[in-house]
């Protein structure tokens, strides 16, 4: 029997994968570094579709049919370079190496580069929607080559999830595109799950509104333009019911947030490509300081959270105040999710000038519609937005006309829920990062002026002014005068 594809690595995410490629209809090779884990799929789901069992790599490459397919699914980093070493020697030209893991895009570029020169084709595949999407159907954002998309895209098309029936699976773009894009996707998390936890905070905080009474509040603004998965998913987090205490289920679990490192790899790429993701950033950070829990309690003996003498009283928990507070926060929250989503499309631009590659905004936000943790309504208006001719697109998402309106009708309440977060020591550093971003845009003139009048004075580094072209210093321990530079 000739499979057409073989997955290495059988932990949760390769099985899933394996199962959703044998459920489509393909003969699929099975091998991990324990042969148990290979019968272990087999014999549970087995009865699923065509698999092959193989103990070896080279039993794995014997059983494939040409050109061969392999995916790897193992953890990033040392892992990949390992199983590549132990795999390239049993290939032959034209062969596809598959890295289907959150691998880091400069290493998916090294990957690429290295196996090119050996006539092998080797694809960096983002892949979006954990557990459940792996199973039934991801989002799926390949890199590469085109040429072997022509082999290898029909097949994960098939797997991907489907949005009105069309596949959320296309070639992005070469060498290591599709990380760089799952990698963007993942940032944008960090900052949407974010936002809605300070929106979770502020509602409780200043608003009064329990657990059980924001779930309600989430079901609703699920029937809104905020309409998405992570929305849906927060109600039900916020309804559930500790077993245990009978308190709710978000009170008993410790308030630190792990990060994987995509969210810090968007952050410190968009500081190598010049692309200030400050929404993202501050998302990152934002877990960061969670997870110091010695210090945030010794500092909370010394500065105590909650109100003091000098704050004014909240004003926010009486019925009519508690319901305008609440939409305030909803708008708020849209307009910073909007920002979210502009910066890392703003990135991307970035990033595909940098590295050559040829970003469709349009096409990348149609994988984003079902399939990943990000799926919102608000895609379809974004793909709207960016399928006008190259000249009509907006610089910023923020620019296209219904997000433009949208910021417009957000404005007032955003300002209101930051000013409300700042008076009464609620941290919203997403909310409050957001907002500066949007008046850091919109503003004609910005204090960098004076940073590079204090560049020049102490390091000479030289400016240009608004009047004439040219590059100017100014003699400051002398005589003051411009010169020319």
């Amino acid at each position: 029997m000739s499979a057409h594809i073989g997955v290495t690595g059988l932990a949760v995410m390769g099985a899933n994968l394996a199962r959703n490629l044998a459920r489509n209809g393909y003969t699929v090779a099975l091998h991990n570094r324990s042969a148990g884990k290979t019968d272990a799929l087999i014999e549970a789901h087995g009865d699923e579709g065509e698999f092959v069992r193989t103990e070896t790599l080279a039993e794995l490459v014997e059983s494939l049919e040409r050109p061969r397919r392999v995916l790897i699914m193992v953890k990033a980093g040392a892992p990949v370079d390992a199983v590549i070493e132990q795999l390239t020697p049993l290939l032959d030209e034209g062969d596809i190496v598959i890295d289907a893991g959150n691998s880091f895009y400069e290493e998916t570029r090294r990957r690429e580069e290295a196996l090119r020169e050996k006539g092998l084709h080797f694809v960096g595949v983002g892949v979006s929607g954990g557990e459940e999407g792996a199973l039934n159907g991801p989002s799926i954002m390949p890199g590469g080559s085109k040429e072997s998309y022509q082999t290898l895209g029909p097949m994960l098309e098939k797997i991907s999830a489907k949005y009105n029936g069309e596949p959320c699976c296309a070639w992005v773009g070469t060498d290591g595109a599709g990380h760089y894009v799952k990698m963007v996707h993942n940032g944008i998390e960090y900052a949407d799950m974010q936002v809605i936890g300070e929106a979770y905070d502020l509602m409780r905080s200043l608003g009064g509104l329990e657990p059980v009474q924001q779930a309600e509040a989430f079901r609703e603004w699920n029937t809104t333009d905020l309409a998405s998965y992570l929305i849906e998913i927060t109600a039900e987090v916020l309804e559930q019911e500790d077993e245990v205490t009978g308190n709710p289920l978000v009170d008993v679990i410790v308030d630190s947030a792990g990060q994987k490192g995509t969210g810090r790899w968007t952050a410190i790429s968009g500081l190598e490509v010049g692309s200030p993701v400050t929404a993202i950033a501050e998302s990152v950070f934002a877990r960061s300081i969670s997870s110091q829990r010695e210090l945030r309690a010794e500092t909370n003996e010394v500065f105590p959270s909650g109100l003091d003498e000098h704050t004014p009283e909240v004003p926010y928990q009486e019925e009519g105040t508690q319901q305008t507070f609440v939409e305030d926060v909803r708008k708020a929250l849209y307009a910073s999710k909007l920002v979210a989503y502009a910066q890392g499309l703003d990135m991307l631009v970035s990033a595909a000038d940098e590295y050559g590659w040829d970003l469709d905004l349009k096409s990348i936000a149609s994988l984003w519609r079902a399939g990943c943790i990000i799926r919102a309504d608000l895609l379809d208006t974004i793909m709207k937005a960016f399928d006008a001719a190259p000249e009509d697109r907006p610089k910023n998402l923020l620019l296209a006309e219904e997000f433009t309106e949208a910021i417009n009708e957000c404005l007032p309440s955003w300002r209101r829920v930051v000013a409300a977060a700042a008076t009464y020591g609620v941290p919203a550093p997403v909310f409050s990062s957001s907002l500066s971003y949007y008046d850091s845009l919109r503003r004609d003139r910005l204090p960098a002026a004076l940073i590079q009048g204090q560049r020049d004075y102490f390091g000479a580094h030289t400016y240009q002014r608004v009047d004439k072209e040219g590059t100017f210093h100014t003699l400051w321990s002398g005589s003051r005068i411009e010169v020319d530079a």
